[in-house]
C-alpha cells in the first residue's frame, strides 16, 4: 500500500470570474458543452459536521482549531430560496440539501418549507430530498416531513458498532443511526436510501451484513466506491473496492437481477433481488452500486453544486466555483440577470473528471488547482 500524506490545507478556493451574460436567459433550458442539461441541484447548507469520517473530514485536518465559515458568509434561507427559484426556472427538477451535516443548520425546516413551495414552470413540485449522517434524524424526522421534505438518504458505513465508531471517528453508536432510519420510515420520508462508502480492508466485510439487513425493508442500499474527493482524505487506489466485486460478493449469496436506470443522470447501477424463479422480486427490494472510480458516468451528469457561501461548482471534483453570492447581494442584480449568468456558466461546462481520471490518473485529471472538499459542497 502506498504511503499517504494528508496535507493540512484550507478547503476554500478563489472564485472563477463570472462570465459576461449578454441579454436575457435562454428561451429553452441550457445544455453544457457536452449537451448535458441541468436538472439536479445539490445545496450545501453548512460546512460543519459532527462526524469525522476519514474519507471526508479527517480529524487530523478538521480538529477543534479548524476555522469554519463565519455566519455572515453563509447564504441565508431567503438567499438560498431565491437562487433555487432561478435554477428551477432554468430546468432544475430535483434539489438535494447536503453539508457537512445539514441537520446541524439551525431551523433547517424553515428552508425546507420555502423550497417545498416552489413549482416548476409546468406547475410540478420539486423532488426535494436531503442527505444526512442520521445522527439527528430520530428527533427531527417528523418535523422534516411536516415541513415538506419528501425523502432522505442516510450515510451508514457498516452495522458492526466497532467498525462504525471507527469510521465516524467520534465514537457515535450505529444504533442511533438505525433509530433515525426507523423514524424517517415512520414519518413517511421515503423511499429511504442508505449509502455505504466501501473502503477495502476497513469495512468491506460489512457488505453482506448490510445487504441482509436491508433486504425486504423497502430501504434501497447503495454501495459507493471510495473516491478521490478533496485533498485531505489520503486517498489511494489500493483502498478502492470495485463495484463489480461488490455485486459479485452479494450475488454469491443472494441472486441479483440487473435493473434499468430509473431517471436521467442516475449515478447508481441498480440490481434487484431475485426470487426462486430467478426473476426480480420488488418485495425483496434492490441495491445499487455507484462506480465513480472504475466506471465513469460523466456522460449524462446533470448536477451542479451550490456551496454554503453561494459558490456554484460544476463537478464534485472541481477546484474552483463561481461566486453567485455577489449577485445575490448586489442590489441591482435581478433574477433575470442571474438566470442569464447561470445559463452562460452551464453552457461553458465541459467537466468530465472521472473519464479523464481513467485515462490520465487522479493527479492530473482535474487540471490545475486543488480539488474542493466534499464537506464544503456536499456529496
Amino acid at each position: 500500500m502506498s504511503e499517504r500524506v494528508i496535507p493540512l490545507v484550507d478547503q476554500r478556493h478563489p472564485s472563477l470570474p463570472l462570465p459576461h451574460a449578454a441579454g436575457a436567459a435562454l428561451s429553452t433550458t441550457p445544455t453544457d458543452a457536452l449537451r448535458r442539461p441541468l436538472t439536479d441541484l445539490r445545496i450545501s447548507v453548512t460546512d460543519r459536521c459532527n462526524f469525522r469520517c476519514s474519507y471526508c473530514m479527517p480529524k487530523e485536518v478538521f480538529d477543534k482549531d479548524y476555522a469554519y465559515l463565519p455566519q455572515s458568509h453563509l447564504l441565508s434561507f431567503e438567499e438560498i430560496t431565491r437562487l433555487a427559484t432561478v435554477f428551477v426556472g432554468r430546468g432544475v427538477r430535483k434539489i438535494r440539501l447536503t453539508g457537512g451535516e445539514p441537520l446541524l443548520r439551525k431551523n433547517i425546516e424553515i428552508l425546507i418549507s420555502q423550497l417545498a413551495a416552489l413549482r416548476t414552470p409546468d406547475g410540478q413540485p420539486l423532488d426535494l430530498t436531503l442527505t444526512t449522517n442520521g445522527s439527528l434524524l430520530a428527533r427531527k424526522a417528523q418535523s422534516l416531513k411536516d415541513a415538506g421534505l419528501q425523502r432522505v438518504t442516510v450515510s451508514l458505513d457498516g452495522l458492526d458498532d466497532a467498525v462504525f465508531r471507527q469510521m465516524n471517528d467520534v465514537d457515535f453508536p450505529v444504533e442511533e443511526v438505525l433509530q433515525g432510519i426507523a423514524a424517517a420510515k415512520a414519518a413517511g420520508l421515503g423511499p429511504i436510501k442508505v449509502n455505504m462508502v466501501v473502503k477495502r480492508g476497513t469495512n468491506d466485510h460489512e457488505i453482506l451484513p448490510m445487504a441482509r439487513h436491508f433486504q425486504g425493508t423497502g430501504v434501497v442500499l447503495r454501495f459507493i466506491e471510495y473516491m478521490d474527493v478533496g485533498a485531505t482524505n489520503g486517498w489511494c487506489m489500493d483502498e478502492v473496492l470495485p463495484s463489480a466485486e461488490v455485486v459479485q460478493r452479494i450475488q454469491a449469496e443472494m441472486p441479483l437481477v440487473q435493473l434499468g436506470h430509473s431517471a436521467l443522470g442516475e449515478t447508481a447501477e441498480r440490481w434487484g433481488y431475485a426470487n426462486a424463479q430467478g426473476d426480480y422480486d420488488p418485495q425483496l427490494g434492490e441495491v445499487g452500486v455507484i462506480s465513480s472510480v472504475t466506471q465513469a458516468f460523466c456522460g449524462d451528469c446533470n448536477r451542479a453544486r451550490l456551496s454554503t457561501e453561494g459558490r456554484l461548482y460544476l463537478c464534485l471534483f472541481a477546484s474552483q466555483g463561481y461566486d453567485l453570492r455577489q449577485l445575490l447581494r448586489d442590489q441591482i442584480s435581478t433574477d433575470e440577470a442571474m438566470a442569464a449568468t447561470i445559463d452562460a456558466i452551464w453552457q461553458g461546462r465541459a467537466d468530465q473528471y472521472s473519464v479523464l481520471r481513467s485515462l490520465r490518473g487522479p493527479d492530473t485529471a482535474g487540471g490545475p488547482g486543488r480539488r474542493v472538499e466534499m464537506s464544503y459542497i456536499g456529496g
